[in-house]
């Protein structure tokens, strides 16, 4: 039998399984993806994502060919405008999930663990010989083979099967909560002016968008809205938020959209535990927060890390109802004041006298902006 079973290969399920791979466990990593593979995201690494990395010998690859971000430009309404650089020689990095993905996949499989592309995860295998459930694999479909289902064993399983895991909500641990309800459309995009070595956030009415600077003169662009957006089409919605800002439209005047518009929505997840006995969430799997901050990729990396960590523990010592319950706690202790945070932000984003009064405030003290970018970027 397998040690761990991980669903889902993106950055949480690819840490999750170099972690135990070095640990000596016997890993499998399943994906219904065959790698590279597009992902709409920021495309961007904090400089705690960054740390993150290098304290797991994880240097060089895309990250030594990625465009430094040096720190944010985050504008409100009438323009108001602020500029904060991370401080001494921190630097965040942009570059494409398809590339990022794909190489922590690779460290992934070079550390030791299996990877099967194609294969579905369904629902939890589910034993419960000893009096109470417990979770020891998964079901998977190989995607493309109607009706063919396959009983994948493990002591320990890890959803990191994204935002809308099945595995997770089957289980009834995640939700989409009824607020926020965001949609997100990305795309990408040359000719954009006035790109600078720093990330772009601009927060209006009732929406925000992103802009990215990647290497090559190539710009991420996301526009994050409400649940009922102006445009029939998602490039019509991109379209449409660009042209309504006054302040920022004309720097598309010569902008080419070089892809489509990919959409993701709605956005927010809420977890109400880690997991059940037996099985241990990951990444977005274990909640997702809203975009706008910019640190999802390094909370979901790091609590991929402490789940791994968890679930080499459980290996060990065989306490499958402790595992939860340490996981909990250890994401708590990690992540509740960035959580806490992450939630008042977004709050802040579906109130326009908010954002006014946000705008006031950062125009008397942009000081108060500033920390908050390198408190999001960790780089206080």
């Amino acid at each position: 039998m397998l040690d761990v079973l991980i669903a889902g290969a993106g950055p949480a399920g690819s840490i999750a399984a170099l972690v135990l791979a070095r640990a000596g466990a016997r890993v499998l990593l399943v994906d219904r993806e065959t790698f590279p593979r597009p992902k709409l995201c920021g495309d961007t690494l904090n400089p705690g994502a960054i740390r993150l990395l290098a304290s797991l010998k994880l240097r060089g690859g895309p990250l030594a060919t990625a465009k430094p971000l040096r720190g944010m430009i985050v504008t409100g309404l009438h323009g108001r405008r602020v500029e904060a650089r991370y401080p001494g020689n921190q630097v965040g990095l942009a570059l494409t999930r398809t590339e990022l993905d794909a190489w922590l996949l690779d460290a992934a499989i070079a550390a030791g663990a299996r990877f099967e592309p194609g294969l579905i995860a369904r629902r939890p295998l589910i034993d419960e010989s000893s009096g109470r459930p417990l979770v020891r694999g998964l079901s998977l479909d190989r995607r493309g083979s109607a009706g063919e289902s396959i009983r994948m064993p493990a002591t320990m399983t890890i959803a990191a099967d994204g935002r809308h895991s099945t595995v997770a909500r089957s289980l009834g641990l995640a939700a989409t909560p009824d607020r926020p309800r965001r949609w997100a459309f990305g795309v990408y995009a040359t000719g954009v002016e006035g790109i600078t070595d720093l990330g772009e956030m601009h927060v209006r009415a009732n929406y925000y968008y992103g802009v990215a600077p990647l290497a090559g003169g190539l710009s991420n662009i996301c526009v994050v809205t409400g649940p009922r957006p102006g445009g029939r089409s998602p490039i019509e919605i991109v379209h449409r938020a660009i042209d309504a800002d006054t302040h920022l439209r004309h720097r598309f005047a010569r902008a080419r959209f070089e892809t489509g518009v990919t959409v993701l929505g709605p956005l927010a997840v809420n977890a109400r535990a880690a997991g059940v006995e037996g099985l241990l969430l990951a990444g977005d799997a274990a909640g997702f927060v809203d975009p706008m901050t910019g640190d999802g990729l390094s909370l979901a990396m790091r609590g991929a890390q402490l789940a791994a960590l968890e679930a080499s523990r459980t290996l060990e010592n065989g306490d499958f109802a402790g595992a939860v319950k340490r996981l909990d706690e250890s994401r708590r202790q990690a992540f509740r004041s960035k959580l806490r945070f992450n939630r008042m932000v977004r709050r802040l984003v579906d109130s326009p006298i908010a954002i006014e009064l946000a705008g006031w405030g950062a125009a008397v003290a942009p000081g108060l902006v500033e920390r908050a970018v390198r408190y999001a970027g960790d780089a206080a």
